[in-house]
């Protein structure tokens, strides 16, 4: 178990590190220079020398190697540098962000489990071949709706039209339906479609036919026996949905007008904030290869199989 943790968390820190290089590299080809962008308007009044000396500043005037040695060691430091934008840190703009991104998120993700679950458990519990057909479907839907459709159809039917839930402002609870909505929906769709497959496949193993020859109920059945043995597929798949996740964040976030990492995202992009966007990017990676590696190491847990055996690594 030890060798495996730390192999695991060294390709974690190579993926991370992978990231960080391409990110980089991409900043660096985009078209213009933000630092001459943001200090060349003529409002600010500021001179030649005064621009060189805030290019110097931020370092933009260092050969490209030095700036990724000089970047790279400030990530490893917690030194995300300063925004060009608002010339405030990094990290205090992203820490302000980061709170309604994982209301938002993480909320989102609830109610896409707990889709996921009613669908799949009711298509496989039910006795109707035709609601089972019908729910099998329903993931088919969800994934082909695009999220930013979702969100402006949502506001159109459940604000305008229905008017239940207030477009802008309201209470944060209601201020938080819609963009969940938007989120939960599409993500439900993979975890019920591969839930629906890998339910299907434990009820077929020998263990199931045992159980119920010994009188079990199906409920039994379904809740001991094939449940935690549909689980594995699933959760390999919640993993890799926090990079949909956190992707479907910034498009909500600027659909429904959110303060989160994706209007921050947003923004930086427009202003060419190259330090902001390295931050996101870092950030957003480091939470995707963090859920990964907790998936890994629930392996497991939750299946005896994969365990080491005593003495294999002694």
């Amino acid at each position: 178990m030890g060798r495996h943790l730390y192999s695991r968390l060294g390709q974690a820190a190579l993926v991370l590190l992978a990231a960080f290089a391409a990110t980089f590299l991409l900043l660096q080809a985009m078209p213009g220079d933000s630092i001459l962008i943001k200090f060349e308007n003529p409002e600010l009044g500021l001179s030649p020398a005064q621009i060189a000396e805030v290019r110097a500043q931020y370092g933009a005037d260092e050969p490209v190697l030095l700036q990724f040695i000089q970047t790279l060691g400030g990530f490893l430091t917690g030194d995300f540098g300063y925004s060009v934008e608002t010339g405030t840190p990094v990290l205090e703009r992203l820490g302000a962000a980061l709170p309604e991104t994982l209301k938002l998120a993480g909320s989102a993700f609830v109610l896409a489990v707990v889709l996921a679950v009613g669908i799949a458990f009711t298509a496989s519990y039910t006795r109707f071949r035709w609601l089972r057909n019908i729910l099998t479907s329903v993931p088919a839907l969800f994934i082909s709706i695009p999220t930013f459709w979702l969100g402006i159809l949502l506001i159109q039917l459940v604000s305008f039209k229905w008017k239940l839930v207030p477009a802008v402002g309201g209470t944060e609870l209601q201020s938080l339906i819609l963009p969940v909505l938007t989120l939960a929906i599409p993500i439900s769709a993979p975890l019920a479609q591969v839930l629906c497959r890998s339910l299907d496949a434990v009820y077929l193993q020998p263990f199931v036919e045992v159980a119920a020859a010994k009188g079990a109920s199906r409920s039994w059945i379904l809740w001991r026996h094939v449940a935690r043995n549909s689980l594995l597929p699933v959760l390999t798949m919640a993993g890799l949905l926090v990079g949909e996740l956190i992707a479907g964040s910034v498009v909500t976030e600027t659909v429904f007008g959110r303060n989160g990492i994706g209007r921050l995202t947003e923004r930086a992009v427009a202003a060419q904030d190259i330090p902001v966007l390295q931050g996101v990017v870092i950030l957003s990676a480091a939470v995707f290869v963090l859920v990964n590696l907790l998936v890994d190491l629930l392996y497991p847990v939750l299946d005896p199989r994969l365990r080491t055996p005593i003495g294999v690594n002694a």
